[in-house]
This record gives structure tokens, C-alpha cells and sequence, in this order.
């Protein structure tokens, strides 16, 4: 059973909410590059420790869901059933993903981001981290290393289909194609990983 958070978490929580939303609104209004973390905690009415104990970077403020989006993933293979498969399960969390990251007034956010160096610089590595961390629970559910290329290269297709879709005319019909194919590189990487559980058991 899920313990529920006591009021000092929800408190944090609620404050983190309130100085990402502010900051959000911050930067449309004004341009990133134009707002400071002065100006995000001054509006915010919090001290400017207070929005670097929540955010390591100012655009981190920008990508306020970047950790619960991770986690999402990772649950999507660790938390399915037993006799739930592994593509579609992520499928279906991707297409939640960019449904809400496409949903009304997601574009002037995505185009500041676009327009942004800094901002891209982050996202990018932001998807690398994301791309480890799936690889790393995929290859969990194989039972192979971390490091195996093939879970790696898989993981990295999932994190594209999030980005490439977003930019699709049709986001949903963009994610059913993207992922026809990374069911076919699944089922060849499932092949090499059965093989290599069996030759080193010989």
C-alpha cells in the first residue's frame, strides 16, 4: 500500500510546483534568456536558495517533470505483469507522454525551448540520461549487463519516438509507426539475447 506523503512533503512539493509554474510563465512572458533566478524567486516570494534547493539549474525549471518523466519509463518495464510484453507497454506510456506534452499550450513552451541553445544543449542530455536509465531496466528484464548495446539502442528508439512524434503532424499516428518498427528490432534483440543466455550456459 502506497503511504501517503506527510504535510512537510506535500509542502515542499507545493513549493517546487509554484516557483516551476512561475518561472514558466516568467520566461513566456519575458524570453529565457531575459529572466534570472532572482527574478523567478523574487516573484515567487521565496529566497533564492530556496528555488536552487528544488531546481540544480535554471533550466531545470523549464523541464520541472524531467525525473517523474524518467520514472515513468523505467516503471513501464518494471512495473508491467508477468505476461505483459515489453514493446506495448511502452508504446502506450509513450503515447501518454506525448499526449500530454502536446495538449493545449504546450507549443509556445516547445518553440522557447527550440529557440533556446541553452535549453536544447539540456534536453539533450536530459533524453541521453533517460535513454541510460531505460536501458538499463530493459536489460534487467533480459537479465543481460547494463552496458548491452543492443537494450541501448532500443532505449534510445523509445526516447526518439517521444521526440519525433511530438513534432509529427500526428503525434498518435507518428508513434504507432515509429514503434512497428521498434517492435521488429525488439524481436531480433529478444533472438541474440536468448541465444546469448544459452551459449553461456553451455
Amino acid at each position: 500500500m502506497t503511504v501517503p506523503p506527510g504535510r512537510r512533503e506535500r509542502k515542499k512539493a507545493a513549493t517546487r510546483q509554484k516557483i516551476a509554474d512561475t518561472a514558466l510563465r516568467l520566461f513566456l512572458e519575458h524570453g529565457y534568456e531575459a529572466v534570472g533566478i532572482r527574478d523567478v524567486a523574487a516573484e515567487a516570494d521565496v529566497a533564492v536558495t530556496t528555488v536552487f534547493s528544488h531546481f540544480a539549474a535554471k533550466e531545470a525549471l523549464v523541464f520541472e517533470q524531467d525525473a517523474d518523466f524518467e520514472q515513468r519509463l523505467t516503471q513501464a518495464v518494471t512495473g508491467r505483469a508477468p505476461d505483459e510484453p515489453l514493446i506495448p507497454a511502452l508504446r502506450h506510456e509513450i503515447q501518454a507522454l506525448v499526449r500530454h506534452c502536446t495538449g493545449d499550450g504546450a507549443a509556445p513552451i516547445w518553440r522557447m525551448i527550440d529557440e533556446s541553445p541553452a535549453l536544447r544543449e539540456y534536453e539533450g542530455a536530459m533524453r541521453l540520461r533517460h535513454a541510460e536509465s531505460l536501458a538499463t531496466a530493459i536489460a534487467a528484464d533480459l537479465g543481460l549487463p547494463p552496458a548491452t548495446t543492443a537494450c541501448r539502442t532500443i532505449a534510445m528508439f523509445v526516447i526518439d519516438a517521444f521526440s519525433l512524434a511530438r513534432e509529427a503532424a500526428d503525434p498518435e499516428a507518428a508513434v504507432d509507426e515509429i514503434f512497428s518498427m521498434i517492435e521488429a528490432a525488439w524481436e531480433v534483440t529478444r533472438a541474440e539475447a536468448s541465444g546469448a543466455r544459452g551459449s553461456s550456459g553451455r
